[in-house]
């Protein structure tokens, strides 16, 4: 890499390329010497890279626009032209809403701005296009209000240009800046508040949403107290001010006009599903980046403004979105931001609002755990024991935590353990033995020592708990097969054994499978009905693939046509899951992943999970175990993926008829214009071109026309197989919410009597008291758990019903239509409704009215 490229991306940086000093002045200064000598050789590349780098490492915005001030005053027709590229790429990004691009060219302009770069003027116009646009928005006769997350979104990138350009737009174009602030005002009058309702990391916080003020609301009030103490930030490097005397002489350019996009469509009919439906998709476009998880104290932050905090999420958020290829550097700018005070305890709690965001975080959870593992190592002095303290937090309020946070919560910190050889101080929570089995703390740490076993094996993670020997109890079993038809241990021998061995031996000897299917047809089942043959055929071929996975999939892929044979309906295939659980009833992972390989064979339907899933056993373990919901999960799962493969592969499929039809009707213009051609063949007048050329045309033609037609059939295929999954998935939410309002109908109690969650615990003390108390070694109490087994099994089952419905809402809102009138009739279960409605944030106002 050359040394100007090396200059610019470490800006800021204590390293070797600046000598090891952190003098940001100083960097400023030999960045821009070695620019400012390239510039006659490597213009172009240096104006792309310039913006490059302001895309990719925004948190060092304000030291680049100091450098592009600084050569400003040498070059200005090279800034003229950075200024020009950053207006194209700016209109390309609000063209195609990339958020992202937006939010970081508006800070760097903004930059820009500082460095006397861009007139304040023009950045003030930008300022009030998007302003007018967001007003537009949630206009109701104008515009379209359940679109108002994009004008949030506009909204919400202005304010968070303010604490790097304010003091200077105010100051040089103070009518300008009244006029915004005086507009942002005014949208906030407009626009509906924001309830997170759906997407709190705790219960008890939908109920209280509505009453506390949205990330936008809370901003503005951040801002306004940023502007009364004269814009002074902390947090906010203004380097440009070290070069002021400077940077006045330079030309301040102009911005070109940009164009807001078009506006949504006006809803046509004012209706909840309609109005919840657009709602769900604009959210989707223009996501909320952060929601804020607050873990410790507010002590713990100390020494920061308001705004603050704001700042330091803006800058770790953006290295992580930027940096997330590269998980070393991703911690080292963590580590290294340009803020005056210590940040380790907003540091986790950022890193832990993003692992746990709902509906989904912008990365898979494995690079959250990675981050922290980086930094637990960067900063072992500090970063490890605020970790610890965050989980301890989250554990207390474990029975508030969202199901989806809570799930994701057990899968980090099982896989945060293991790469810290396992290591915590179990003999913290050995209460939870003491507490009941439906007790959220004791799930919890069942399911982190389950998964912990997952990722090693059970002898070692019997020893990580050998100071706290009370929680084996907790353990999963060592998770050997349980082979009905074992002859290793003893057992006497039956007939269904001889049947068992001779199946082995014939797999042994690579029979096919019609051989098998054979014998199986014309000897096994006559003698011993259907049931039995299912049970000694489903558990030998599975204990044959018990080996390994990669066994497990060798006997699915010989053998599946056996098993598709015997179990060709549902009732059949919930037979064949339960003699697979039954086989697997020691290992919950194995259990999942056979069930999962064979819905991936089509040797089981989505819908015969679902129904296994909802038989009396599992049901009972709704509460006290996640077995029954990973498989559950992975099913929907695997259904939705499959439905979104097909989808894309019909756009690409639609893409290719329409590059098949320009080459096929070139080719029939060449073609055409060839045979209309008047040649002299022997001294006479002919049509047609030269015979060699002609046939060579209509060869291309008709291949042409060829790889059209075959397009065009392939496309058919895919889309008749879109349109019966499509119809499948369809049953399949439908099975999933019957089967949920049905169990729920039994064991809710009277609707008059609980229609909140709140109402549902607190019946408790009046149906079934529970409340338990644990003495500690000293007498006194210690921990509780007050509330009763039928209770909590209801509060599991509705939030995991959230939880589908949150995950897979754009799925459920194609089939809404179709759900109210099936399932969420007037006489359903409110608190089913509103878990279902809440998943998908379907307005509550619609749940009122009726």
């Amino acid at each position: 890499m050359s040394s100007w490229r090396t200059l610019l991306l470490r800006i800021g940086n204590k390293c070797p390329e600046y000598g090891g000093s952190a003098d940001v002045k100083e960097h400023i200064e030999t960045c821009y010497g070695v620019v400012r000598r390239e510039l006659e050789h490597s213009a172009g590349d240096i104006s792309n890279f310039l913006i490059e780098c302001a895309e990719g490492l925004p948190h060092k915005i304000p030291l680049l626009g100091t450098v592009i001030g600084l050569l400003n005053l040498e070059n200005e027709d090279f800034v003229k032209g950075i200024v020009e590229t950053t207006q194209t790429r700016f209109q390309e990004a609000l063209d195609s809403g990339n958020c992202d691009r937006i939010r970081v060219l508006m800070r760097f302009l903004t930059a820009l701005m500082c460095s006397k770069v861009l007139q304040p003027a023009s950045l003030a116009v930008v300022f009030e296009t998007l302003l007018s646009s967001a007003a537009t928005t949630v206009d109701e006769e104008k515009g379209n209000p359940s679109w108002q997350a994009r004008g949030d979104f506009f909204v919400t990138c202005i304010l968070s240009c303010l604490p790097w350009g304010g003091s200077e737009l105010a100051e040089q174009v103070p009518e300008e800046m009244e006029r915004v602030m005086v507009g942002v005002e005014a949208y906030l009058s407009i626009r509906s508040h924001n309830a997170d309702t759906g997407l709190s990391f705790f219960e008890e916080d939908d109920d209280l949403s509505a009453g506390e003020k949205d990330f936008l609301e809370d901003l503005w009030d951040r801002i306004k107290f940023l502007s009364s103490n004269g814009w002074k930030a902390d947090s906010v490097p203004r380097p440009h001010l070290a070069f002021e005397a400077q940077l006045v002489g330079g030309k301040a350019h102009e911005f070109g006009p940009i164009n807001a996009p078009e506006q949504p469509e006006p809803l046509s009919q004012l209706s909840g599903v309609t109005y919840g439906r657009e709602k769900h998709n604009a959210e989707l476009r223009y996501p909320q980046r952060i929601r804020r998880l607050n873990i410790f104290p507010t002590g713990k932050n100390e020494d920061m403004q308001p705004v603050d905090r704001f700042i330091v999420e803006e800058y770790l958020l953006d290295v992580l979105l930027f940096l997330n290829g590269c998980r070393k550097e991703c911690a080292s700018n963590m580590v290294g931001l340009p803020v005056p005070f210590r940040y380790e305890y907003l540091m986790a709690e950022t890193l832990f609002a993003q692992l746990l965001l709902l509906p989904q975080p912008p990365f898979r959870p494995l690079y959250y755990t990675l981050v922290i593992m980086d930094l637990c190592k960067a900063l072992p002095g500090a970063f490890p024991a605020v970790v610890a303290g965050a989980v301890r937090a989250l554990f207390e309020k474990i029975a508030d935590l969202d199901m989806e946070c809570r799930n994701r919560l057990i899968l980090w910190f099982s896989h945060h353990l293991s790469n810290f050889q396992f290591i915590w101080p179990w003999e913290e929570w050995a209460y939870v033995l003491d507490l009941p089995k439906w007790a959220p703390q004791r799930v919890f740490v069942q399911e982190v020592l389950e998964r912990e076993v997952r990722l090693s094996y059970w002898e070692k993670i019997k020893q990580s708990i050998e100071n706290t020997p009370a929680l084996e109890e907790l353990l999963p079993p060592k998770g050997s097969p349980n082979f009905k038809y074992s002859v290793e241990d003893g057992r006497e021998k039956t007939e269904y054994h001889a049947i068992s061995a001779e199946l082995s031996n014939k797999v042994k000897g690579r029979a096919t499978a019609r051989e098998v299917i054979t014998w199986i047809e014309e000897t096994v089942l006559p003698a011993h009905g259907f049931e039995s043959t299912l049970s000694v055929i489903v558990q030998t071929l599975l204990d044959i693939g018990s080996k390994s996975f990669t066994h497990l999939i060798t006997v699915l892929e010989r053998y599946g046509q056996v098993i598709t044979r015997l179990c060709p309906d549902l009732d059949n295939q919930i037979l064949l899951i339960a003699e697979v659980s039954s086989y697997w009833e020691n290992s919950t992972q194995m259990t999942a992943l056979a069930i999962d390989r064979m819905m991936g064979y089509r040797l089981l339907s989505n819908l015969a999970i679902i129904k296994w899933v909802f038989s009396p056993p599992n049901i009972e373990q709704f509460h006290i175990s996640d077995r029954p919901w990973e498989i559950l999960g992975n099913a929907i799962s695997k259904t939705y993926n499959r439905m979104s493969d097909l989808r894309k592969e019909v756009v690409s499929l639609k893409k290719n008829v329409l590059v098949a039809e320009e080459a096929a009707a070139r080719a029939k213009a060449e073609l055409d214009a060839a045979e209309s051609k008047l040649t002299l063949m022997n001294g006479e007048p002919v049509m047609g071109d030269n015979p060699v050329k002609m046939k060579r045309l209509k060869s291309h033609a008709d291949k042409a026309k060829e790889e059209e037609e075959s397009v065009r059939d392939s496309l058919d295929a895919k889309e008749a197989l879109l349109a019966r999954a499509t119809v499948e998935n369809e049953e399949l939410f439908l099975a999933l919410y019957k089967n949920f309002s049905n169990v729920l109908k039994e064991r809710l109690p009277d609707a008059s009597k609980a229609q909140t969650l709140r109402d549902l615990k607190s019946s408790t003390q009046a149906d079934e008291p529970s409340t338990m108390e644990v003495d500690d070694e000293n007498g006194g109490t210690k921990k509780s758990y007050n509330i009763g087994e039928k209770e909590q099994w209801c509060l599991s089952t509705l939030g995991y019903i959230k939880s589908f419905s949150r995950q897979y809402a754009s799925e459920v809102w194609s089939h809404i239509e179709k759900l109210d009138a099936e399932v969420l009739t007037q006489d359903v279960h409110p608190l089913f409704r509103r878990a279902v409605y809440s998943g998908l944030r379907r307005p509550i106002i619609e749940l009122a009215s009726e």
